[in-house]
């Protein structure tokens, strides 16, 4: 019975690593046909002959995203939607412009991103799932890096009075990202404002406020 176990543990492990190694492209690249009308996930490749030399290039981040907003901050991404040949390739850049104060409201992406400051002091921080939910948070400099494991909620906020910049990599091509304020308060049809008062644990008219304001 223990051989048995054994066997099947191996298969499994061999079945696991085949398959995360096929989750990498088989060609050189992919670049994504924007314009085909097949839905997969992802986009369909570009015939070869038709790939040209900016399908591979972006320009941009070195221009300050637009802060004036409530929250302020503004993510200037360069994804799929930017440069098509990331198609299939599993990585994307993103700059956040803080204004002074600014933050960057809890949020979550199907990526983990590796962040890193390149002027300002920023705090930032993730939660862990439950039942523990522990809040991770750290003080970063210029220079300093810090991760937020994929699908954690996490956030940023710039502590200084000066704007702040930041850049950042994800392991998806286009990682989306699903604000948790947004997806509460902003989502058509709304949540019914009674779940939400007893979710938070407050009176009705309070949760019917808060999505008035979205």
């Amino acid at each position: 019975m223990t051989s048995c176990f054994q066997l099947l543990a191996g298969v499994l492990a061999v079945t696991f690593t085949v398959a995360l190694a096929n989750r990498h492209p088989i060609n050189d690249f992919c670049v994504a046909d924007k314009k085909s009308p097949v839905l997969v996930d992802g986009f369909v490749c570009k015939d070869p002959k038709l790939v040209e030399d900016n399908d591979f290039f972006s320009s941009g981040l070195h221009i300050p995203g637009n802060t004036s907003n409530q929250l302020g901050s503004k993510a200037t991404p360069a994804n799929i939607l930017q440069i098509p040949g990331l198609n299939t390739l599993g990585i994307s850049l993103v700059r956040i412009d803080y204004a002074p104060y600014g933050v960057n409201a809890p949020h979550t992406h199907r990526a983990t991103e590796i962040f890193t400051v390149l002027k300002g002091i920023l705090e930032v921080g993730f939660v862990s799932s439950n039942p523990g939910n522990r809040l991770y948070t750290k003080v970063l400099r210029k220079g300093d890096v810090f991760v937020f494991p994929i699908g954690t909620i996490h956030y940023q906020r710039n502590l200084w009075r000066r704007p702040a910049v930041a850049m950042a990599a994800l392991n998806s091509q286009d990682p989306g990202v699903t604000s948790i304020e947004n997806a509460l308060f902003k989502a058509k049809p709304n949540f019914p404002s009674e779940m939400l008062a007893t979710a938070f644990q407050t009176d009705n008219n309070v949760i019917t406020n808060i999505q008035s304001k979205f």
